[in-house]
């Protein structure tokens, strides 16, 4: 058995000094000109998905050392088939053996047998290879859906991130309800995830049970920390949606540790934001370090 998730997640931050986490989200009319065939619907799908495959690999060659964690959207991968489900699988596997840890964005979320056959796939199963450190789950079928992946958490040392208050507009529809006790939804669930992570502890001090709150919402933020003080965030929502560093300060209550910044269109296509001429890599790099500095007064005391 290895360390339990939260405690891998803890070191890779600590090794890598910033809490970024770089969304593999590979839009395929986004890619760079070298990777155009993967957009060619004419194109074989093989040929897509290995394009789109070789696109993120280097993608990962850049992450490597530089960030703890990498964080690949299942559904990109999905377009392409059985062939795009192949090349998340190798995606996966090669960000593991470069040292980084791996969320699978997959927002997972059934009843009971069905749940447990989600938390295999992703997290449990005898092939390790391409299994991912953690997952994505969405709470809306209530805790016998959540069960079987905190199950698949103390079976693998695998970790999860429930749902709690998304950054997308409409996440406002249901997540900021008002209960009949006063309270909102999505605090609600933020109990629950206390609770269910509350035994899944490690030497850290942190859960590998986490939540998913969005960094486009700093006012609830604060709030969000207090009841969920052990529970790992990840926050969605940085740059392109309008989230900022300054709205994140009550995630972080040690340090660079407790949360983690997600960034996908911001690094992974920085090429079609800056200056022409270069190669996207460089500028993707040049996004990790200007990302890397943004956050850095997060953590100065």
């Amino acid at each position: 058995m290895s360390a339990p998730f939260a405690d891998r997640l803890h070191g890779a931050v600590e090794a890598t000094g910033t809490p970024i986490v770089v969304g593999l989200d590979p839009h395929l009319t986004l890619l760079p000109e070298e990777y155009a065939v993967a957009r060619d619907g004419g194109a074989p799908r093989a040929e897509r998905a290995a394009a789109m495959e070789s696109f993120l690999l280097e993608v990962v060659d850049l992450c490597a050392g530089a960030v703890p964690a990498v964080k690949p959207q299942a559904a990109f991968f999905e377009v392409l088939g059985a062939d795009g489900v192949a090349a998340f699988e190798r995606v996966v596997a090669a960000a593991k053996a470069a040292g980084l840890i791996v969320i699978g964005d997959v927002k997972r979320g059934d009843i009971g047998s069905t749940a447990a056959a989600y938390a295999e796939a992703c997290l449990s199963g005898a092939e390790r290879g391409h299994m991912c450190d953690a997952a994505t789950v969405n709470p809306y079928l209530g805790s016998d859906s959540i069960t079987p992946f905190i199950d698949a958490c103390r079976a693998a040392d695998a970790g999860i991130y429930v749902l709690v208050r998304t950054s997308n507009p409409g996440g406002a529809d249901l997540q900021a309800l008002e209960l009949a006790d006063g309270g909102h939804v999505a605090e609600h669930i933020a109990r629950a995830v206390a609770g269910w992570g509350a035994d899944l502890v490690g030497e850290s001090g942190w859960s590998s049970v986490g939540a998913v709150v969005g960094a486009t919402h700093p006012a609830e933020l604060g709030a969000l920390r207090e009841l969920m003080p052990r529970t790992p965030l990840l926050l969605p929502g940085y740059g392109a949606q309008g989230g900022t560093a300054a709205g994140l300060a009550a995630a972080f209550t040690d340090g660079p540790h407790g949360a983690l910044v997600n960034s996908s269109r911001g690094i992974l296509f920085a090429h079609a934001k800056g200056p022409s001429g270069g190669h996207w890599k460089d500028a993707s790099a040049r996004a990790v370090t200007a990302m890397r500095e943004d956050l850095a007064p997060l953590f100065r005391s």
